[in-house]
């Protein structure tokens, strides 16, 4: 774990070594804002990526949507996940499933995918796979434009999470 002063006195390639999956497979992230340190604390930090994420076109969202898994899918039966999506689906219960619920994530996933173009991104930290199950079905039910919103508030949630696991929080030991 980094306090938030080591953070801000890493060089480009060391602060992009640390904080390039914060967001899932997208390093530009954390590239565009390594200049606006001295980050004030992780919060300070998770704020400027929100920023960037925000700032994106609706092309360069849904961009950032794509590098996402599908949740229990193909990568994760090749055990080719990230080390911190194995660690979130995991801790969501994934690895876990019935046959029965693997075939509904399953399908659910490709038609989440045909419908909106990018895959299906909820934060697993912090939903058991019930929640996801559930989730993944009603949000098949909104626009484009809802889910494109809903999965960059997800990919923020995500990111939160992975920065707390690198950067101590000062707020929360004062």
């Amino acid at each position: 774990m980094l306090n938030i002063s080591l953070v801000n006195e890493l060089n480009y390639e060391d602060f992009i070594s640390r904080f390039g999956n914060v967001v899932e497979h997208c390093s530009i992230c954390a590239a565009a804002i390594w200049r606006n340190r001295p980050f004030r604390d992780v919060r300070h930090l998770h704020q400027e990526i929100c920023s960037f994420l925000d700032l994106l076109p609706d092309t360069g969202k849904e961009g950032v949507l794509r590098l996402h898994p599908d949740l229990a899918g193909r990568l994760a039966e090749l055990g080719s996940l990230t080390q911190e999506s194995t660690a979130e689906q995991k801790a969501a219960g994934l690895d876990t499933m019935t046959p029965g619920e693997k075939q509904l994530l399953r399908e659910t996933n490709i038609k989440y995918r045909e419908k909106f173009g990018f895959p299906f991104v909820i934060c697993a930290r912090q939903n058991k796979k019930e929640a996801i199950l559930k989730g993944i079905v009603e949000r098949l039910e909104h626009s484009a434009a809802e889910e494109l919103n809903i999965g960059i508030e997800e990919v923020k949630k995500i990111c939160l999470l992975r920065l707390l696991s690198i950067v101590i929080d000062d707020k929360s030991h004062m």
